[in-house]
């Protein structure tokens, strides 16, 4: 069995919940904070409502791998995207009110079946991914602060 895992990582951004909500789902606001490496494409019209599907493809030479995307969950302050692909699990970003400002919460949760694809991961990726994780909590910060 493939190892299943779970990165999560927060940051406080100075900025109501509104206002981060709008830059996680925003496809232009997205394109702001994501890793340069990482496109995100919508299948139909853009859109972040329960059902809307998307591509995440990461920009790697003669290949692209691609994680498909639907969002099962949303409210204001959360989005929650449902992915297979290379991983399969769930890409999780809620808000949470604090006195002055958000604190949001990344939560990626994953399996990777494919034992080639896993032990690549592990061996090579799963440190650069947690760092890449917080570099785009702090582009984000920055995205939704600018509002």
């Amino acid at each position: 069995m493939a190892p299943s895992a779970l990165f999560q990582q927060s940051i406080y951004i100075d900025a109501p919940i509104t206002v981060v909500d709008q830059a996680i789902t925003d496809q232009h606001l997205m394109q702001r904070w994501l890793n340069p490496a990482l496109t995100c494409k919508a299948e139909g019209v853009w859109s972040s409502e329960i059902g809307s599907k998307t591509r995440f493809l990461i920009q790697i030479p003669f290949i692209q791998p691609t994680l498909y995307s639907t969002v099962v969950e949303r409210q204001v302050g959360l989005v929650v995207w449902q992915f297979t692909g290379f991983f399969t699990g769930q890409d999780r970003w809620e808000c949470f009110p604090e006195i002055t400002g958000t604190r949001l919460v990344n939560r990626f949760a994953f399996t990777i079946t494919n034992p080639l694809i896993s032990f690549g991961f592990w061996t090579f990726a799963a440190t650069w991914t947690q760092k890449d994780m917080l570099s785009q909590l702090k582009r984000l910060k920055a995205v939704a602060e600018s509002l």
